[in-house]
Formats: structure tokens, sequence, C-alpha cells
């Protein structure tokens, strides 16, 4: 009997994802038989051709031009106006350079990849086909990170609505894939989601399979289904699981192939099946890739993903959720170094792959620094990266073994400069532990990202200033850094227990029945508008002191392209390479007025900020999210009407 195991867009094309390889070596190593599927890639390999392309741009043509039709344009029609009308132009640049933009990612001979202008040209090119396939799917917002629509997953039946293959751009290939099961025989798919972006599109593919294959078992596992299916109540659960017929929670080797002898033996097993919270990474065999695409990736060298830990030895940061947990994070486990250099050894010389992604919650320094030792008495001639604390153990002498044992990068979660929010967060280091492992990992030539927020609980105005002077005075020793704003997870001490922290309330929206985002109320407020403000240009400020993109290219935090880049240029590479730019054609709104009469320098900014602010209006004073209640709002905004033939 053949398993597949799935992973749907939309995610990362530029390496594979850890999830899928690990299972089917796990399955493998106890006789199954495994497919398996990188559909993200496969999707995006599809849709970004001229000729898919220049259909959608017709699409959003045709409907743009219906828009402007109207005589009267109400809020929806606006917003809608907006995405077409940007949609369109973006598509001029991508239908024409998608094809060029694609070798550039792919040079194998890494002459053009490498090129700064080239490279930015590719990047331009590639997000202006994302902007257009959105549009075309209007109002969907979609990248490699994302996937939304105004009411994505509040509810099943939102959920099968956006499943629609007019909403859906990843239709035609879903097709594809049900047709490619079909010939293989396939009795049970495994779909893997990881990230929130992949929610939507798994449902999508799930639904189309059933449909089509209705004798196929569908199971779901991954992080982001785990942290939304383990907080439904037994009917939300019901609904929740909608086209699926099982789901696997937590860490799913040992459920998936009990799952897999089940319908091999005809059973027809439902519902939810608990996996280990905590697998034993001594019995496990190392990922397994043979069978996906590797030589489809935007990449122009192969980066594997490989966790020689799982889970977080520290486990008691109060923002903390993440992963396949409950609550927190899931405990920490270890390889043993003798097989964390087995299993290197053996990726590099079955894939000829010489850099990797250690992917896990976090590395022990510690371990880190034995395993960076045996690689060097094993001769393993290895790049790697992976994230860590900034704790005393990285000692200068211990980030000399990490650089000689090949440490390309480490990715530091030092979420504060400020020591008492160090400390309200439980992170148990302080200010002189961050700027010392920082010191050290620069003295041993190893790129240091800096992983920051700013807004946790309580912060002031100079508390959220000091983590961004840390970030400015160790400008010249951090190679990239990131500074988000603090959000609130389900499963984090914060939410758990709010009163410790500061908040007034907290609160879930209502008939938000899946997702359950949870909002919250401070006692006081930390900071003005205006200090708000002042903090977020001073981020502005310095990441202009970097040549930064958005994720997953080169130039965001512990991406391949990233590392490959380190590989490359150096550390500095990012800090260096400032002023690099090829300004993007067409994508903005223009101020001369459209044939239709309708102005899009007038009514995109509006617009949107009429938009934010119904949103605001529903989370955080009705409480309550509905189509109804969106749009009794929306209605009260008045329209903008059609100066036909008039031009400036």
């Amino acid at each position: 009997m053949k398993t597949a195991l799935i992973y749907p867009p939309s995610a990362n094309p530029t390496a594979p994802y850890l999830s899928v390889p690990a299972l089917t070596g796990y399955l493998r190593s106890n006789g199954v038989e495994v497919v398996p599927i990188d559909a993200n890639i496969g999707a995006y390999d599809r849709l970004l051709q001229p000729s898919v392309l220049k259909a959608l741009a017709q699409r959003v043509q045709a409907r743009l031009t219906k828009l402007q039709q109207k005589p009267r344009l109400n809020h929806t029609d606006q917003l809608l106006f907006g995405r077409l009308w940007r949609g369109r132009e973006a598509g001029r640049t991508a239908i024409k350079e998608i094809r060029t933009a694609l070798e550039i990612l792919r040079d194998r001979s890494k002459d053009l990849f490498f090129d700064p202008a080239c490279y930015e040209s590719a990047l331009i090119t590639v997000e202006a086909a994302l902007s257009l396939i959105s549009a075309a799917y209007a109002p969907l917002s979609m990248d490699f990170i994302s996937y939304r629509t105004p009411f994505a997953l509040l509810n099943a039946s939102e959920i099968q609505k956006d499943a629609r293959p007019n909403r859906n751009p990843f239709h035609d290939y879903f097709c594809e894939l049900g047709e490619r099961l079909a010939r293989e025989q396939v009795r049970l798919a495994g779909i893997s989601i990881a990230f929130p972006g992949q929610i939507q599109p798994a449902y999508a593919l799930a639904y189309l399979l059933k449909r089509r294959l209705p004798e196929l078992h569908l199971t779901v596992g991954g992080p982001a289904i785990t942290q939304i299916l383990v907080r439904l109540n037994p009917d939300e659960l019901a609904r929740g699981l909608g086209p699926f017929d099982t789901a696997v929670l937590f860490e799913g080797e040992q459920a998936l192939l009990k799952l897999s002898r089940a319908v091999e033996k005809g059973e027809r097993p439902a519902g939810v099946h608990r996996g280990e919270i905590c697998q034993d990474l001594k019995a496990l065999p190392a990922p397994d890739f043979d069978g996906l695409p590797l030589d489809r990736y935007l990449s122009p060298g192969l980066v594997l993903p490989y966790d020689p830990t799982r889970g977080c030895y520290w486990g008691k940061c109060a923002f903390c959720h993440y992963g396949l947990a409950e609550v927190g994070t899931a405990r920490y486990r270890e390889r043993p170094i003798a097989r964390i250099c087995e299993h290197l050894k053996l990726l590099t010389e079955k894939y000829d792959c010489r850099t990797f992604h250690f992917s896990q919650d976090t590395l022990a320094p510690r371990t880190a620094q034995k395993m960076a030792r045996a690689f060097v008495s094993a001769n393993l001639s290895i790049q790697w990266a992976s994230d860590m604390r900034p704790e005393p153990a990285l000692s200068p002498a211990c980030c000399r073994d990490l650089a000689d044992g090949g440490a390309l990068a480490l990715a530091l979660g030092i979420e504060s400069g400020a020591p008492r929010i160090l400390n309200l967060m439980q992170k148990g280091i302080d200010p002189a532990d961050i700027q010392a492992a920082l010191s050290h990992l620069a003295e041993a030539g190893i790129a240091t990202e800096a992983m920051c927020f700013t807004d946790f609980p309580g912060e002031t105005y100079q508390e959220a200033m000091a983590t961004i002077r840390l970030l400015r005075t160790f400008r010249n020793r951090i190679a990239l850094f990131i500074c988000g704003e603090f959000s609130l997870t389900p499963g984090a001490r914060t939410a758990r227990y709010p009163k410790d922290f500061g908040l007034a309330e907290v609160w879930q929206v209502s008939r938000d029945e899946f997702i359950k985002s949870p909002f919250f109320r401070e006692k006081t407020a930390s900071k003005t508008p205006r200090q708000q403000a002042k903090i977020d240009e001073a981020v502005a400020e310095l990441s202009a002191s970097y040549w930064l993109h958005n994720y997953p290219w080169a130039g965001s935090l512990s991406t391949a392209h990233t590392l490959l880049w380190y590989a490359r240029y150096g550390p500095a590479v990012f800090r260096h390479m400032v002023g690099v730019r090829k300004s993007g054609r067409g994508s903005s709104a223009s101020g001369r007025r459209s044939f239709s009469g309708y102005n899009p320098a007038e009514i995109i900014p509006l617009s949107e900020t009429r938009e934010i602010d119904i949103w605001e209006t529903l989370n955080y004073e009705q409480r309550a999210v509905s189509r109804s209640a969106y749009h009794e709002l929306a209605d009260q905004i008045p329209p903008v009407f059609n100066r036909r033939g008039s031009r400036r």
C-alpha cells in the first residue's frame, strides 16, 4: 500500500521543509511505501509560468474593466479596485521577466544569483507575480508566508467557500495532483501543515481530493494545525476536521505508522489521534529526501534541514508557544552525537549537499560545541546554521570551536535590550550575556542574527528604545536583525496568566470558531501614539543600514538564500550591500486618473485606511466577526463616483 505525504502551499519555495522527509524516513524504515510530494514547489512551478500569468492578467483586466464601468464604488469595490490596479501594473513586469527571474534564482553557475543587481531584479519580478496572482483571486492576499482572505478560517463554511476553484489559485495543480495519486493508487494521504499560510490551501486540496477520490483516507498534522485543533471543543473539532478523516496531533511518526497499517488492513480510522509529545530521537532515522524534486527549488544550491535536537531546553519564556506542544514548547531532546555525524555524512554524500540548517526550537551551545568538535574529528566538511539562546556558554573558546566545525550563522533569541523586560519574559539572560555572545560569535567569524521584538506587555518607550540602541550599538557585529512586535499566542504564559503580565483582559472575538486569535488590553497604555511612531522610525532607520528583503530571500533571517550569501561573501554581506536596489516598475498607485474616471491615488490609500478601521472596530469594540457585521460597517462608508472623461 502506498502512503503519500504532502507539503502544501503557500510556503518557502527555496528549500525543502523537514516534516515530509522526517516522516518519510521513519515510515520507510518501517517498511511503508511512501510517495513524498512537495506540493508547494509543485504549485508554484505551475503558477510562475508566462502563459499562466498572462491568463491571470487577462482575468485581472476583465474584473477591473467591470469595476470601471460602474457609476459608483462602495467600500469593498474600492478595495477590490486597488488590488486589481496594483496587480495589473505588477503583472506587466512579471509576465515579461518571470522566466529570466527563475533562471537567476536557479542559476547553477551562481554567477547571476550572486550578482546583487540580477538577484534584486529576480526578487522584484517574483513578488510582482505574487501580486498579480493575488489580484486575480482578490480579495485573496498571498505570498510565501501568508494566505489570507477577509473571512479566512472563521468557520467551516468560510473554509469551504475559499476552497472553491474560482477562489483557489492552486486549483489546477491540485487537480493534477489528484490524478497522480489515483495513478499511483495511493490509499492514505497525509498533509503536513507547518505554517499558518498553508492552512487554507491544505483544506482546499483535501476537499478536492475527497470529492475526486472518496476512498482515499485523508489525514492532517503538523505544528500549525496541531495548535489549532488542541483548542477546539468536540463539536468544533468535528466541524474543524472538515474533509479530513483523521488528524494527528503533536509529533507524528508513530501515530502515522499506526494509521498506515490500519488503512492497509481495510480499517477506517476516524477522529483525532494523539502522536508522541516527546518522540525519542535516538530511535529515529535520518530524514529521507528521495522522491522530492530537489532540482526544482528556487535556489542555485541545496540547503537541507536536519534536526539534531527537538524542543527547547529552557522552556520558560513567557511569550512562547511554538511547535508541537499543547502549551509553551516541547521538552528538549537530542540525538546522540555519533548518530548526528552518521546522518550528516549520509546526507552529504547522498545529495551532494554541504549546507544544512539545523531546524528545531533551539540548540544548546554546549551540545553545538560537541557537535562541531565531532565534525572536525570526522572530517565532515559542512556549513550549518541554527537558532540559539545568547548564553554565557557562548564563550570565545566555544565560538571558535563552532566556527572550526562549520558554523556559518546563528540566530540568537535576544528579544529585548531592557533588563526588566528580560526578567518579565523569564528569559534567564541579561544584556551583558547578550553583548558577550554577540561579540564572541562575531570575533569567531560567525554571522550572528538578532531576533528581537518590542511591545511586550508593560514595556515602556525607554525600554523599547533600549532594544534598538542595543542593535545599533552592535550593528557591526550583527549580520542581520529582525525587530517585530509582540503578539499574544494562546499557549504562552502571557495568555494563560494575563494578570501576571499587566493585562487587564484577554478575549477572543465571537464567531471565530477555528483560529480563535486572542486579543488583549493592557491595564495602562505603556506608550503614546507619538512614542510608538518614534519606535517605528528608529527601526526603519536601522533597517535602512542593511540590505534587507522579505522572507524567504537573502537578507531575511535563517533562510537558504541568506546562508548561501554568507558562504559566498561573509557575515558582513548585508551591511556592505546597502544601496543595491533596482526600482520596481508600475506596482504603486499612479497619480494620474484612469480612463474610467476613478483615481487610484485617491481611492487606494483611503480605502485601505478605512478597512483597518473596520477591523479595529470588529476586533476591539464589537468583539465579534461575521460577514454581516463587516458589511454593516462597510456600508456606512460613502461611495466614490465615476468622473468619466475627467482628466488631470
